[in-house]
């Protein structure tokens, strides 16, 4: 038998579109955030960047 197994290149950490960053989050923000991933069926990560996405879409700087 001759055929090949085919192994794809795996993209780099990062080449996704995503970056990874840590930040400091208060005690209180994290419950709220569980309680909201708990509610919704969603990731942390997701709520986040769903809620990141919200706030600088509808930002105002003065």
């Amino acid at each position: 038998m001759d055929e090949k197994l085919i192994i794809k290149k795996k993209s780099l950490k990062g080449e996704d579109g995503y970056k990874t960053f840590s930040i400091r989050v208060s005690d209180e923000t994290v419950q709220k955030l569980n309680v909201l991933a708990e509610e919704t069926n969603r990731s942390r990560n997701e709520l986040i960047n769903i809620l990141l996405d919200y706030a600088i879409d509808n930002c105002k700087v003065m």
